[in-house]
This record gives structure tokens, sequence and C-alpha cells, in this order.
């Protein structure tokens, strides 16, 4: 049915809700299905003014979104989440109704979202036009929006890699990591990645073209699988895990290294945090060591998209996503990034169009 006929119409709009604030390991009871709302879809009368009403299509899972549980949590690009509200996150929308001049009814977007079947988004400036459809619309959730551009920006602006250098990318397999890995390849360096399973590591280095990768939880020690993956030392550390594994890396860098630290997922659940205590490298190795907020970096989204689209067009970029069918089972998926039960790219499928 074509939106025309829909316009004003009420619709049910199932939500999922923070039910509270988290303290340690995030659980699916921390949040809240709601099934028995409704929307009326138009664009209120009064206000609407720069105002996008959106049919959210699929919504991005990712660990950064637990940090916005937390009572005591800072608000970044997106603001700390509060129980009772809907959970906003990364996700690809169709414009129903627009009262923005960017945007018509009918086209596809990608930005923050909220975590229901229909959104009413007035922060437009965190909302950007799909500009190539010819790609899965849900690689927008990932490859070719944040996830994809964190990936980029980590490693390519970051990093400043050269051929023939020596990468390590913690949590390998999963959305970013994936792509980090053969980003590397495509330079020219040689790459090696851990997970959590043999099943991951073994796709990473026969599907995602790794040149090598380890089991972090079979391993004794962590300081001595990196040095039997890298006997010459790591050139560039992509941070996804922090704790132990960035100790372990600190021991194990060359002179003058990059690290850029990307997420720590390991810290995330802990009421605690873990203390780093080989920092004393970064000195005596001249390292350099990077946090970043792809938010700040948006004006090379064109520059990303250049890059990436000829590589996805020719083959040469391997994608996976890890797909949950329904809103109601936004919960699970987001709780699964924590316990590795996703392969690829975690995402929760709202409605095919």
């Amino acid at each position: 049915m074509a939106f025309g006929d829909e316009k004003g119409v009420v619709k049910g709009n199932k939500k999922v809700l923070l039910k509270k604030y988290v303290n340690g390991f995030v659980q699916e009871s921390d949040m809240e299905v709601v099934t028995d709302e409704t929307i009326l879809l138009e664009l209120p009368h009064e206000g609407s003014k720069d105002t996008v009403l959106v049919k959210n299509l699929y919504l991005s899972c990712d660990p950064f979104m637990r940090a916005l549980m937390s009572k005591m949590s800072e608000s970044h690009y997106i603001e700390a989440f509060v129980p009772g509200n809907v959970i906003k996150g990364f996700g690809v929308s169709r414009v129903l109704e627009s009262g923005h001049p960017d945007f018509k009814e009918g086209e596809y977007v990608w930005g923050i979202t909220g975590w229901e079947e229909y959104s009413l988004i007035t922060d437009t400036e965190k909302i950007f036009k799909i500009p190539f459809t010819d790609v899965p619309l849900s690689y927008y959730t990932g490859l070719l929006g944040m996830t994809g551009f964190t990936a980029y920006v980590g490693f390519n602006e970051i990093c400043s890699p050269k051929k023939g250098e020596y990468v390590f990318i913690s949590a390998a397999s999963g959305a970013v990591g994936q792509l980090v890995g053969q980003l590397a390849k495509l330079m020219g360096c040689y790459v090696v990645g851990t997970a959590g399973s043999d099943e991951k590591v073994e796709l990473l280095k026969t599907k995602f073209g790794f040149d090598d990768a380890f089991n972090y939880k079979k391993e004794k020690s962590l300081r001595a699988a990196l040095r039997r993956c890298f006997p010459k030392g790591i050139d560039i550390y992509f941070e996804n895990v922090g704790g132990a594994m960035l100790d372990a890396v600190l021991l194990n860098m060359r002179d003058k290294g990059r690290i850029s630290a990307c997420g720590m997922i390991s810290q995330y659940n802990l009421e605690k945090l873990e203390g780093v205590h080989f920092l004393v490298r970064v000195i005596t190795k001249q390292l350099t060591m990077k946090g970043f907020n792809v938010a700040d970096y948006f004006d090379l989204y064109p520059k990303f998209l250049e890059l990436i689209i000829p590589y996805i067009k020719n083959g040469e970029i391997t994608y996976l996503e890890d797909k949950a069918e329904g809103i109601e089972n936004a919960p699970s998926a987001l709780v699964g990034l924590f316990t590795g039960k996703n392969i690829g790219k975690q995402l929760v499928v709202v409605a095919e169009e």
C-alpha cells in the first residue's frame, strides 16, 4: 500500500523501552517490549517544521548502547537512555512524511532513530539520505553506515597504515573488526585477528582473508599468542576489547606503533573496571594511542563511500549480517553481542519495506 493511502491512519507501533538502569551485564529483562501503543501517521499540525516521520526497516545493535543504559552514563552522539523511554540507535528507515526540505516522502535514510516501528524524528542532523539503493538497504546499518565508517575512520584516518605493516584486530569477527581486517589486506598489510570461538577464527582466515587468527579463550597466555603471530611485533592495533588484551598488546607493539581505540567491550558490563598495567610502553615505545567518536568525522563520509562502494561492487569486500526478525527480538539480539552469539553485523529486521 502506498503511503498516500495510509496518511492519517492510526497504526500499531511496537517499541522497546529501557525498563530500568543497568548494573553489570545487560539482560533482556532490563528492556521492555510494548505492543499496545499506536501512532497517527502524519506530522503534528504544529511544530512539525524540520520534523520527519519514518517507518523503521532495520535497527542496528551496537556495543556502545550498553554504555548508555547506566544511571551515570555520559551522553555522546546519542543521549543516555532513561527508564520508561524508547531506546535509540542507528537504523535504516523510509520517509513517510517530511517537514524538512532535505528529505522527501519515499526516500530512504540512515541514522539515529527509535527502537520502534514508526518514529517521529526531530533531530534531523543525525539522519542521512541514502545515496545508493542498488545495494541491500540493510548495509546502511553496518557496512555503509556507522559500523563501516567507524572501521574506515579508525583504521585509514587515525592509523595512517602503510603497505607491509603488521596489524592486529581484537573482536575481529565483529561488525567493525571484519571490515578493518579487509581494509588492511586491501592496503597490503599483514593482518591477524582474534575471536571467541573456533568457528569465528575459521571465518576470519577463510572468508575474510586474514593471514592468521586465534581463539583467545583457548590461549594460556595472550602475550605468548601475540608473540607467536607477530614475532617482529605489531605496528597497528585496532582496539575493540580493552582489559587484558590491551595489556598483552602493549607488550608486543613495535616502536612508533599506533593504537586506534574504537571500543572496549570487555569493560562495558563491569561495575569495577579493570586496570591497564603496561601503559609505560606508550612512552618507551613512542606509541600513539587515540580514541575517537566517529560523529566528529562525518564530513569524511563521502570520501569513505568513494572508497568502499567500488570494493563492494567488485566483490572485494565480504560482509556478514546476523539478522533477528521482528522488533520483539531486539532485546535478545542486543544482549547476544556480549556473549558472542552473533556472527557478523547484528541487526534487527523490523519491516522489509
